[in-house]
């Protein structure tokens, strides 16, 4: 396969359907696109009703154009990332993986233009953010739920207002921020460095203010983000957990148990901010991001050091703390209810604790006169 064929192919995927945001690429299967979070098929012109094994190596081979980093990953780790630019149309994060004898491939649509935090209605604890001087910022929630275009808004912010010097490391890079105030230098996995690790620590020998590592996917990444956010740095990362409980659970697992207490107190000192994010379909198409947003306090940090113990649960710490900026995601989710975002039945699919959401939307219906219940004509039986 040549490039103008490969890129054709992805051409016309592109302009298969609205909001698309991944491409896929898997055995058995046609070429499919997601919108709006669903998978749809691609009519790419040609009779194709199922992608063959032989199809699939050869897609995933031109992606990785003989690069012999990328081979040995994905032969030795069974996936690799990869970047991908169509001249004109996009810039892709690819990820090739093997699943048994095939080989599957998974093009993230990247955006060009890096938006605002106004832009994306992000809360407005995000504009506080940015004015962070140190510590540690995590971004946390599944993939696909919107995390690193949240950073980049952040980023962005702190592009616009303040001369600073920012280092990223990511695996790809993703979006690429002009010098604006401050001074970006933008390093790629696998191109400008081998591992998250090596890369974080060269950096600290390269006068950042602020650090963006991509991923923390390992202990010893984690162990040098500390160093850096104890040592005056603003550091801001992903994790893959669903809330900030478990991110403080997660972080701690990485360590062996006799470093239990002292990492606990670390990240007691540096954490600033834990977002959590997903990703809800919206009325009329399109998604809509939901939040947990939690900003570090004397219980916050009470709460880090000594564990969640009934009272001092993090969701209770956030739901207290809703004046100091910090919001639940059910909270959230019912406010998009109240907005007219999302459906009764999204909001209620998407709930932490579905009680929570049930008395928000029935509090909401008994505002503006709707029923709350489906059951009629109850009568007393003497």
């Amino acid at each position: 396969m040549r490039k103008q064929e490969l890129d054709y192919i992805l051409a016309r995927m592109l302009d298969s359907h609205e909001d698309i945001s991944d491409l896929n690429i898997t055995v058995g299967k046609p070429f499919q696109v997601e919108s709006s979070g669903e998978l749809k098929v691609v009519d790419l012109g040609f009779s194709l009703s199922e992608i063959t094994p032989f199809q699939a190596e050869i897609f995933a081979l031109n992606l990785i154009n003989k690069d012999h980093r990328l081979m040995r990953d994905l032969i030795e780790d069974g996936s690799c990332d990869v970047s991908y630019a169509l001249h004109g149309r996009a810039r892709f994060r690819v990820n090739i993986f093997s699943q048994g004898d095939n080989y599957s491939t998974i093009l993230r649509k990247l955006e060009d233009s890096i938006p605002t935090c106004e832009e994306l209605g992000l809360p407005k604890a995000f504009l506080e953010i940015p004015e962070e001087k140190n510590g540690f910022v995590l971004f946390v929630g599944a993939t696909g739920t919107g995390k690193t275009t949240s950073l980049a808004a952040v980023l962005n912010e702190i592009n616009e207002k303040q001369p600073v010097h920012v280092i990223t490391l990511e695996d790809p890079v993703e979006y690429r921020h002009s010098h604006k105030r401050a001074t970006f230098n933008q390093r790629e996995l696998g191109v400008d460095f081998s591992s998250f690790a090596s890369g974080l620590r060269a950096a600290l020998r390269q006068a950042p203010n602020v650090i963006l590592i991509g991923e923390m996917r390992d202990r010893e990444t984690m162990e040098i983000g500390l160093s850096a956010a104890e040592t005056g740095h603003l550091v801001f990362s992903s994790l893959h957990t669903l809330n900030a409980g478990q991110t403080i659970h997660r972080i701690t697992g990485m360590f062996p148990m006799d470093e239990e207490s002292q990492i606990r107190a670390r990240l007691a000192d540096t954490i600033r901010w834990i977002i959590c994010q997903r990703l809800l379909p919206r009325i009329g198409g399109g998604r809509v991001a939901a939040f947990e947003i939690l900003k570090t306090n004397l219980r916050v940090r009470d709460a880090i050091i000594h564990g969640e113990k009934e009272g001092k649960t993090f969701q209770e710490i956030i739901e207290a703390g809703h004046a100091f900026g910090m919001v639940t995601f059910d909270n959230y989710i019912i406010e998009l209810y109240r907005d007219g975002v999302i459906t009764e039945k999204t909001a209620l699919s998407y709930a932490t604790t579905k009680g929570v959401v049930g008395r928000g939307i029935d509090s909401i219906k008994s505002e503006k006169g709707e029923a709350t219940t489906e059951i009629k004509d109850l009568e007393v039986d003497w």
